[in-house]
């Protein structure tokens, strides 16, 4: 075991149990936030679900979608069997087949399309990182294409992602595991209060605040977390690059960035010197609505607070300037020093090794041929960690054949109706496919439009590695299958009997061998680690002084080398957003108030949970959030159900009447259908926020990012 690792558990024999009751260490993924459980098995059936108390994460705690993993588990609504299409596509008519005959299927469709089209004309797509994330892309890669897809690949997390890999090398996360509290937290466009990606919990966020740290929240809406803030910055959606090309402009002008960090480990200083002259704080409050003297505030706290660390969402990355947004953002850590201290911006351990995702599988042919790739480099080219397809221009070649067709689309666990951009072009190509795949837990919208339906585990019966935070790899923990439902099963076992069935040449080993492999260097076993629970070590700090920054210069790249290389502006720039009342008066004229569509429910995770009772019950209705004003301006009350419109659809959601957000702004939540009205739609165009987005060009010139918020809508009341 190397140094560090510490025993922290001492196995299952030796835990407290009552006769005919075991209890599992295991990794709750009721979204993929990994907080460490206690499942508690009585004569086969889980009876209870709590949080691990010896967790280095969560300590005991749990949220309430956690608590409801029974529930979810036993609701008599999952899918129980394989099921055939009868009938017409989407007319929701179903037969009961058997795995054999459902996998023989699958396995005919691949082949016909291969042999016919070539195998890039089949694609796979995903939803957000659960268990199965790693193994979609690798079988994927066993299978030869090059085209997989998921919603966050260029609209979720993986800008983020890149940008730290081509900026610092790595993946920074926030230090709330060390002896000292990070002094400053700035919170940009994230309201972790009420969510957990990656291992990086709410809980830890609470903690570290109730020690005193600062806090600077930058978000449109006054969030549980802006109410929490020293100082909030209430922005105008889309145009978060200015203001932290604003907050720079501060901190270099004012001399209070780190000029000792930056003259030993940064390149590019004086280029971003240059660049951000000309963005001071007058400038940006024209743009983003906040005072020039509020930016310089946040930015004088963030220099002068030592250690400081960045906390950041998604909110980022919805909009076609995707990637210089998260670039200038990302550079505010590099510039004042908190890169790899104690209570700063860190960079992970890395304990534990990824799943061998058989990128080398594909041929530099097949790779050229990923839709997508030759424009957006950054999202699928060489220089991509997790090169995907770009969704636009795969549904693109579903519905015209263009460049090539689309015929078969594999999807395992995603609702792509509610979770994509555009839900009517997504139908439009769903419905134009000659054969269609889905793996869920339940029926869906987008399950309805299926050719076979394959039933899903939930995560009490999946066998898995979780390794959070995601990238860092601080903590890995054992996911644990401790029951079998009806005839579900967990989506890499497909995979594996799909690449048996069609004889591929690699992507056929068992699971649990994957599992050996990836903790190789933790000197254990899958076995070992389900009876340990976890493992973790300390962090260490400074590990760049020993090797440098793991970037092609050895240092913090201000500059993006990685950028210039693939024909991009090295530095980050500011553009107003496509369709807002800057750039688009006219449509402005009959779409006056500017739409934010990613709010986020404690209760739910994107799409999924509606149909389970104790969360339903909290939180029963799409919201939309109104400012008082223009609630009076509109003649609508709280509770009323409201139409939000903009030029592509309409959608109904119920008015909750704030102060907390601007009255030029209106917030919708995402991921609503409605599993308890009838089949094969569910209510699906009813409150849908993805019925007023679009995946229409301008994107991202290296992400192909489209934009998913800061639209033009305008409401009025349901009559």
């Amino acid at each position: 075991m190397p140094r560090g690792v510490p025993s922290i558990y001492k196995g299952k024999s030796e835990m407290k149990r009552s006769k005919g009751t075991e209890i599992y260490k295991s990794a709750c993924r009721m979204c993929h936030g990994g907080c460490g459980v206690l499942v508690h098995v009585e004569n086969g059936k889980v009876i209870k679900v709590k949080g691990d108390p010896q967790s280095p994460l969560n300590k005991g705690k749990m949220c309430v979608k956690g608590l409801s993993s029974i529930e979810h588990l036993y609701h008599p609504n999952r899918l129980k069997y394989p099921l055939k299409r009868k009938g017409k596509r989407g007319e929701g008519k179903w037969a009961r087949i058997s795995w054999d005959e459902a996998l023989s299927v699958v396995t005919e469709k691949i082949e016909a399309v291969r042999d016919q089209y070539g195998i890039e004309s089949v694609a796979l797509g995903q939803g957000t990182g659960r268990h199965h994330r790693f193994h979609a892309i690798r079988f994927a890669n066993a299978l030869g294409t090059p085209n997989w897809c998921e919603p966050g690949t260029a609209q979720c997390f993986e800008p983020r992602v890149s940008t730290g890999m081509m900026t610092y090398g790595d993946m920074p996360i926030c230090d709330y595991y060390g002896d000292i509290n990070p002094a400053c937290l700035l919170v940009w466009g994230h309201n972790p209060v009420i969510s957990g990606p990656d291992g990086e919990l709410q809980f830890s966020v609470k903690d570290c605040l109730k020690k005193g740290t600062r806090l600077i929240v930058i978000d449109p809406r006054e969030t549980e977390m802006a109410r929490k803030a020293d100082l909030w910055l209430q922005i105008r959606p889309g145009t978060d690059d200015a203001l932290a090309l604003s907050m720079m402009h501060v901190i270099i002008n004012e001399n209070i960035y780190d000029a000792e960090f930056v003259k030993e480990w940064t390149t590019g200083f004086d280029a971003l010197a240059q660049r951000v002259r000309d963005y001071p704080p007058e400038w940006a409050e024209k743009i983003t609505w906040v005072p020039a003297e509020k930016i310089r505030e946040a930015a004088r706290m963030f220099a002068t607070t030592k250690p400081a660390t960045l906390e950041w969402g998604v909110a980022l990355e919805h909009t076609p300037n995707c990637m210089q947004t998260v670039r200038a953002v990302a550079l505010l850590p590099g510039i004042t020093g908190n890169i790899d201290i104690p209570g700063g911006w860190v960079m992970g351990m890395h304990i534990m090794r990824g799943a061998p995702g058989l990128r080398e599988n594909l041929t530099d042919e097949a790779h050229s041929r990923r839709l997508g790739a030759d424009t957006f480099r950054i999202l699928g080219g060489k220089d991509a960690g997790s090169p995907s397809a770009h969704i636009p221009t795969l549904m693109n070649a579903m519905r015209t054949g263009e460049p090539y067709p689309i015929k078969a689309f594999l999807i395992f666990g995603n609702n792509g109706l509610v979770s994509y951009g555009d839900s009517k072009k997504i139908y439009e190509s769903l419905m134009s496919l000659d054969f269609l795949s889905v793996m869920d837990i339940y029926m869906t919208p987008t399950a309805e439009l299926a050719d076979i339906v394959l039933p899903a585990a939930t995560w009490l019966e999946v066998d898995q590695i979780v390794s959070v935070p995601h990238v860092a790899s601080n903590v890995v923990m054992a996911q644990q299958k401790v029951t079998s439902m009806w005839e579900s099963r967990q989506d890499e076992e497909v995979f594996r009997e799909l690449a048996q069935r069609l004889k591929l040449e690699v992507g056929t080993e068992a699971l649990e061998d994957i599992f050996n492999s990836q903790l190789k260097p933790l000197d254990i076993t899958f076995e070992e680690l389900k009876e340990r629970g976890f493992v973790t070590v300390p962090i260490e700090y400074g590990k760049y002084e020993k090797k440098g920054f793991n970037t092609p210069s050895g240092k913090v790249e201000l500059y993006s080398s990685v950028m210039e290389r693939n024909g991009y502006d090295p530095l980050p720039n500011y553009q107003e957003p496509p369709e807002s009342p800057l750039s688009a008066p006219e449509l402005a004229k009959e779409y006056p108030l500017i739409l934010i569509t990613g709010g986020r429910s404690q209760y739910y995770f994107h799409s999924e949970f509606r149909q389970i009772e104790p969360l339903r019950k909290r939180d029963p209705d799409p919201i939309v959030e109104i400012n008082p004003e223009l609630a009076a301006r509109t003649q609508i009350e709280e509770g009323d159900w409201v139409w939000i419109e903009t030029v592509r659809g309409r959608i109904k959601q119920r008015a909750k009447l704030t102060k907390g957000i601007d009255p030029r702004v209106v917030n919708v939540q995402h991921g609503w259908w409605f599993p308890e009205e009838p089949g094969p739609e569910y209510g699906v165009w009813k409150s849908n926020a993805n019925v007023l987005t679009s995946i229409d060009p301008p994107y991202d010139p290296a992400m192909g990012t489209y934009q998913l918020r800061a639209l033009l809508c305008r409401i009025s009341r349901v009559a």
